[in-house]
């Protein structure tokens, strides 16, 4: 089974960028489909950005459509998701997440998940 190791979290001010990045284990990597989800505090665990096994299907939700850039590296083994223009409201935990099968914006479809890196907008 799949592993998933994130990081590239910290604390940036408004309007700055980040690059998270969710490192997997195994030569299966590039059969998953991938996502990235975030939790902030008293909320519930929200879909963010998915790509297909081969990078040609992406989607995002409407609060960061613009402004974040899900990708992959079969080679690395790796995704990334590119935050840039970055709103205190985008201060979450980020997870990311794969599944086989079609790229999923909906949570529980995942069946692999990372530990999950703190991102915290100031402002």
């Amino acid at each position: 089974q799949v592993q998933l190791v994130e990081s590239g979290g910290g604390l940036v001010q408004a309007g700055g960028s980040l690059r998270l990045s969710c490192a997997a284990s195994g030569p299966t990597f590039s059969t998953y489909a991938m996502g990235w989800f975030r939790q902030a505090p008293g909320k519930e665990r929200e879909f963010v950005a998915a790509i297909s096994w081969g990078g040609g299907d992406r989607y995002y939700a409407d609060s960061v459509k613009g402004r974040f850039t899900i990708s992959r590296d079969n080679a690395k083994n790796t995704v990334y998701l590119q935050m840039n223009s970055l709103k205190p409201e985008d201060t979450a935990i980020y997870y990311c997440a794969a599944k086989l099968g079609w790229t999923s914006t909906t949570v529980y479809e995942y069946t692999h998940w990372g530990q999950g890196t703190q991102v915290t907008v100031s402002s």
